[in-house]
């Protein structure tokens, strides 16, 4: 459904920061009537004695991505992670095409997904799933073991691994083009020297990326401002081995106002548990009844388990005002880049890592020369141009489908089409705007309308009784 409705927004014109070559435009010979263009090559200073220093705070997806990429394109390397073995409370679901483009070993993925069942309020179930061919599956990953993995071969790849909490970056007065006076980070280092309570240490770089969650200290020292933030909650669960079997394969996704009134809440399988958790924006201070509520949708099939850990964790609801300052560049949650309606961000986090770190990479020439504030800014008009559309329908989607249980019941009745499981899970797995069949899109929206149609009458009726 959500790529039906991104070939909608397709025509939408969206307009990124144009790029600042110098050019020099040649006089037209008179002999032609072609126009010659030569553009100015790149004027920073080249780095002596060294290679370009850069760190990156945080070591999850965003970070590992980012710091294994810069090592890798001959960059000096600093990964900062304060907590090597934390279980961030995330669902843990990564698309098809994550596997292989971060090249993932199978044996990090708990759970192969190929069923999902969708409920209503009015506990109405669809099986999702059956278009899904033989080799397509999402992935269920725990974060402790995905961010360990990724750190682990950033530091194979050459990149220096820190144990520490970042604290705060002294700014340089001047950051701007020519350039080269360090960022200075402060920081609690950990290691066996200093045993619990740390270090306070300082480092220099000549750029840096923040890939420090939700919470960003390097968003707040560049003064990134502020957004909407959801708080997600989640209780890892073993269940008897017998109910475990249900959930071999099997993902749920419960909606209501019950377990949210403007998310979803879930049942996700894990290695030998299960992970149920829901989330919100509008009704934070609820957050406890509302998971409540999501077990209790599912207490059927997970009666008899144990809580074995509860996790609670901000999720950003749209990018940073701003993202980007002199040679400081934001990825992941620090950026803001978790999708509405899905609530995905693990991929999005590895992807804008990569990115931001290849466009350091190209921009210092193998960290010959020194890097530029447009040099990051081509991370973020190639993220924007790729990405913004999937951002704008996702949050459209979640606009109208999940604010209200009429609402939510249309929505679920429409997942039971075939074409729309098919369009939606092409979308997930392969991050594409699939082209879709003209005959069917149309049948679609027919079906779309006489669904939210029929939304509007129950809640009118709804709120007659209520009277």
């Amino acid at each position: 459904m959500s790529s039906l409705a991104l070939k909608a927004f397709a025509g939408l014109s969206h307009r990124t920061t144009a790029e600042t070559h110098h050019t020099i435009s040649l006089p037209k010979p008179i002999s032609t009537h072609k126009r010659f263009i030569v553009k100015a090559g790149k004027f920073s200073p080249k780095v002596t004695g060294r290679n370009l220093r850069v760190a990156v705070v945080g070591g999850g997806p965003a970070g590992g991505a980012a710091a294994e990429t810069l090592a890798k394109g001959g960059i000096e390397t600093v990964l900062i992670e304060r907590k090597m073995d934390n279980c961030k409370p995330c669902g843990g679901a990564i698309p098809l095409c994550m596997v292989g483009e971060f090249d993932l070993p199978l044996d990090i993925i708990d759970r192969r997904v190929t069923k999902m069942k969708m409920i209503s309020p009015s506990n109405v179930a669809v099986d999702i799933g059956q278009t899904l061919k033989p080799h397509e599956y999402i992935g269920m990953v725990r974060r402790e073991v995905l961010d360990a993995y990724l750190r682990d071969r950033a530091a194979a790849a050459g990149a220096n691994v820190i144990n520490g909490l970042f604290l705060k970056m002294d700014v340089p007065k001047s950051a701007g083009p020519g350039s080269d006076a360090p960022y200075v980070l402060h920081y609690t280092g950990y290691d066996a020297k200093t045993g619990g309570a740390g270090e306070r240490r300082t480092l220099e770089v000549d750029a840096v990326i923040g890939a420090d969650g939700a919470n960003s200290r390097v968003a707040k020292s560049i003064g990134a401002g502020d957004y909407e933030y959801a708080i997600a909650f989640q209780e890892r669960i073993k269940i008897p081995s017998e109910k475990m079997e249900y959930y071999e394969n099997l993902a749920e996704m419960y909606v209501g106002d019950d377990v949210s009134p403007d998310f979803y809440g879930w049942v996700f399988p894990k290695s030998d548990h299960v992970a149920v958790g829901t989330g919100t924006v509008t009704h934070k201070g609820d957050i406890k009844k509302l998971q409540f509520a999501t077990r209790h949708r599912a207490r059927d099939k997970i009666l008899g388990g144990k809580i074995i850990r509860v996790e609670a964790h901000p999720i950003p609801e749209h990018p940073r005002p701003r993202r980007l300052s002199g040679r400081v560049a934001l990825v992941g949650d620090a950026a803001g880049y978790v999708t509405k309606c899905s609530g995905e961000g693990i991929y999005f986090a590895a992807k804008s890592g990569r990115m931001c770190a290849e466009a350091i990479v190209e921009g210092s020439e193998n960290g010959k020369r020194m890097v530029e504030e447009e040099d990051l800014r081509k991370y973020l008009e190639k993220w924007d141009k790729t990405y913004w559309p999937t951002y704008k329908v996702l949050d459209v989607l979640q606009k109208v489908f999940y604010r209200s249980n009429p609402a939510r019941e249309a929505f679920v009745e429409m997942c039971a089409d075939e074409y729309v499981q098919k369009m939606t899970f092409d979308s997930y797995l392969y991050k594409k705007v699939v082209p879709g069949n003209p005959l069917d899109d149309l049948k679609l929206a027919v079906n779309t309308i006489g669904s939210l149609v029929r939304a509007n009458a129950l809640r009118r009726e709804m709120e007659k009784i209520s009277v």
